[in-house]
């Protein structure tokens, strides 16, 4: 196996509560149960050494050529190995739990198949509990072997003998073309019940059990354009990096790979961000999944509502940006010193402690989800809220109206200082709008004046602060004439026409400063120190946002072009990490929910665009949208 794959080059498996990425050598270098926010057990892209691995794969790879695809509609990973000596395939998946009750043990299943001559296959496997900071003992015999941790046990069923390697176990089996094999890797809480031994009959079954399900869930969709397979490959992705007990997105499966190679930009992102979840309601809906919609505000809500009657000081808000997936707003981050890092990237950091920054455009985001996933698919056209429910968000515009006139961290999460973000103004004028719209249609009571008071003043001030004349541009923040794309939402969001004259300036100042071939930064860091070390590549979300916006400008061929060139970014099975470096390589962490809902709701838009071209109307821009479906 490689000592450090190159991030794309990977698959992505899960059980809709956690996910295994698997490289293209058939290796699980990514591992972490129960949950996705659990301490790793393999953990080899952090640390080739001290990580942990679960290999399987030709022996000798020598002269192997390896290939990796998605079972058609499904969240399967099927690596295929070309040989001398024949093709084999592995099959990798984990079964999805239903229903959707928390559980501690999760399987994941690895099925060998010979397709043609014969091959040798060879397994190896290393787990590492707690990141290797918990040493296990080992129970091997004859095809099986149990990993004891202190937390966890981990349950290794093969179809062929298996041998002990000191601490670890490793075994070899030959197939002949049409013979099948295969192993499952069961973990569960120390003590728990041993599963039952795996058989190629029983495999089989599990297979398509697990196929049909994918399968039969991605039927329910209602994409109909111009792009399903990379569209149906985000709606799968952001299935599978949603926990389906709570309905709570989390923003990737992996935590500290790098922006740049060798720098310290590594964060955890296996939590829930309140920004992220609500943008993929939209995409949610736009593709006909009003069930997972509904499950993440309902998750909000959760958020919103246990927090409502606490008395908020001049500090306090009533919403952290970033949640585990179970709600806990505990997410202490710590630095991983005994883990080298992917390539030397140090340091490997658990937990995040952007928990704590002040970001105001949370709320507008939070308001936009309810507006359309509560506000959309109520009886009658009457939001589906409980009067609960609307205390607990009037008590929200309530406290933004006194707070969201302060400097503030921003969307990026940068370690720079608070300033007056443009972003995070409109964003809360997004909130009151939202919320005003609400009060209107429920006629429940409601502060209007004062948030009508407010919107109108948020307004204003961005107008006249956020606007650089001499730039001719909105820009960053109040006090420079800085770029950033988080602004590319402004037309999505209805703060501003799509062909306003000053949105135009904006669009052209954007492609000047931040876009390289279609690909765009978040901002400039030499131009506004974040606060951190090195650069980062380009960011893949606002990529799509930008295809986005062009669409809507009535941009249309830049847009379109913009948009497939985009699209030849994405890996071997069309997955998207956070970032795009110089050279095409793919950065962050992976693969990323917020690049994938980005795809997904720049080909809507876009499909909006051409279908009116295609129907004899002109290309000019996209009409706004009524509010509550904006």
């Amino acid at each position: 196996m490689q000592r450090y794959p190159l991030i794309a080059d990977h698959g992505l498996v899960g059980d809709l509560q956690t996910a295994a990425v698997i490289s293209a050598e058939g290796v699980v270098d990514w591992y972490a149960a129960p949950r996705f926010d659990s301490p790793g057990i393999f953990s080899a892209l952090l640390d080739h050494d001290r990580g942990g691995h679960f290999a399987l794969g030709p022996d000798p790879p020598d002269g192997t050529t390896s290939k990796q695809l998605y079972y058609p509609g499904t969240a399967v990973v099927v690596t295929r190995f070309m040989s001398p000596d024949g093709v084999g395939e592995l099959l990798d998946w984990m079964p999805p739990h239903l229903p959707a009750a928390p559980t501690d043990r999760h399987t994941l299943f690895r099925m060998l198949r010979c397709m043609r001559g014969t091959i040798r296959f060879r397994l190896e496997c290393a787990p590492r509990f707690d990141f290797g900071r918990d040493r296990h003992t080992l129970v091997a015999s004859e095809g099986r072997a149990v990993f004891h941790g202190t937390r966890l046990d981990a349950h290794l069923r093969a179809t062929f003998p298996l041998r002990r390697q000191g601490d670890d176990v490793e075994g070899t089996v030959v197939l002949n073309a049409g013979e099948t094999a295969g192993a499952a890797l069961t973990v569960c809480a120390a003590g728990g019940e041993a599963p039952e031994p795996v058989t190629p009959g029983g495999l089989t079954d599990r297979l398509w059990e697990t196929i049909r399900f994918w399968q039969g869930w991605l039927r329910t969709s209602r994409y109909r354009g111009r792009w399903p397979d990379m569209v149906h490959r985000s709606a799968i992705t952001l299935k599978l990096l949603t926990y389906r007990p709570t309905g709570a997105p989390i923003a990737a499966a992996t935590m500290a790979l790098p922006e740049q190679v060798g720098g310290e930009r590594n964060w955890d992102y296996r939590y829930t961000w309140i920004r992220d979840g609500s943008l993929s309601v939209r995409a949610l809906l736009d593709l006909g999944f009003v069930e997972e919609a509904s499950a993440f505000t309902d998750w909000l809500m959760g958020r919103l509502s246990e927090r409502a009657d606490l008395p908020h000081g001049p500090g306090g808000t009533p919403l952290q940006i970033m949640y585990r997936v179970d709600g806990d707003p505990d997410l202490p981050e710590e630095t991983l010193g005994h883990l080298e890092g992917y390539r030397g990237s140090a340091p490997v950091r658990v937990g995040n402690a952007a928990k704590d920054q002040l970001q105001l455009d949370i709320y507008g985001e939070a308001l936009y989800a309810l507006a359309q996933g509560r506000g959309l698919h109520g009886r009658d056209g009457v939001p589906d809220l409980s009067y609960r429910d609307w205390r607990a968000i009037a008590h929200v515009l309530d406290v933004l109206s006194t707070r969201w006139d302060q400097p503030d961290d921003g969307i990026w999460e940068t370690r720079g200082g608070r300033k007056d973000f443009t972003f995070s103004r409109v964003m809360s004028w997004v909130a009151f709008d939202r919320g005003l719209h609400l009060a209107e249609r429920l006629s429940w009571p409601a502060d209007v004046v004062r948030w009508r008071t407010a919107r109108d003043a948020v307004f204003a001030q961005v107008m006249t602060e956020g606007w650089h004349a001499g730039r001719g541009a909105f820009v960053q923040h109040y006090a420079d004439d800085v770029l950033d794309s988080s602004l590319l939402l402004i037309p999505r969001v209805g703060f501003a026409s799509p062909t306003d004259p000053d949105w135009l300036s904006t669009l052209d100042a954007v492609e000047s400063s931040l876009v390289s071939d279609s690909l765009v930064y978040r901002y400039d860091p030499h131009a506004s120190p974040d606060g951190l070390r090195g650069s980062e590549g380009t960011f893949s979300l606002c990529s799509f946002l930008w295809v986005d916006a062009l669409a809507r400008a009535g941009r249309l061929e830049q847009a379109r072009f913009a948009f497939e060139k985009m699209l030849t970014y994405a890996n071997h099975v069309g997955l998207f990490a956070e970032e795009i470096g110089p050279g095409g390589e793919q950065l962050g962490n992976f693969p990323q929910a917020f690049t994938h809902l980005a795809l997904v709701m720049a080909a809507t838009t876009l499909d909006r665009a051409i279908d009116r071209r295609v129907h004899g109307r002109t290309a000019g821009p996209l009409p706004p949208a009524p509010v509550h479906l904006l």
